[in-house]
């Protein structure tokens, strides 16, 4: 099914309630999640260590971090949502986050974004999207994120 028309502010209005976009699938290798350990400094061994986390982790393999799952919004958003009406936008925050489900290494993950609301702000607009993050295959979502993004509004049509 293709994505919904949010070509105007007024059409994007009408999708409030709605599911406004689903990403393509992304997979979680373990050159990711080392990546990932290298920028944040965190190296539990549960993400880094392939021998051990086979040994001696419930999930027989090394997982991604949580917060990994969680920095993709802005790589789904990157991809997916465009608003030609607006020239900059900015990820304001987070209401509500929760990690369901470890994302198992080689896991494919993808987003799920439904629009929960739409308001005004100066110079733009200020949207809540319920984010669900999926693993391919898997029932319960690796995550669920209430995201606060802003919006800002072409100049020469304010």
């Amino acid at each position: 099914m293709p994505p919904p028309d949010i070509s105007t502010l007024e059409l994007l209005r009408t999708r409030i309630g709605h599911e406004i976009f689903v990403s393509d699938w992304v997979l979680i290798s373990q050159s990711r999640i080392d990546q990932f350990a290298e920028a944040t400094g965190d190296f539990q061994w549960i993400h880094v260590d392939v021998s051990r986390a086979a040994k001696e982790s419930t999930f027989g393999c090394t997982i991604a971090h949580g917060f990994l799952t969680l920095s993709l919004l802005g790589k789904f958003y990157q991809d997916n949502f465009e608003l030609p009406f607006c020239e900059m936008g900015i990820n304001y925050g987070l209401n509500k986050v929760r990690f369901m489900n470890p994302v198992r290494v080689d896991s494919r993950v993808r987003g799920r974004f439904l629009l929960s609301s739409l308001a005004d702000i100066v110079g733009g607009i200020q949207l809540v999207l319920k984010a669900t993050i999926e693993i391919e295959g898997v029932d319960k979502p690796a995550c669920i994120a209430e995201s606060v993004v802003r919006q800002y509004f072409i100049k020469t049509q304010q």
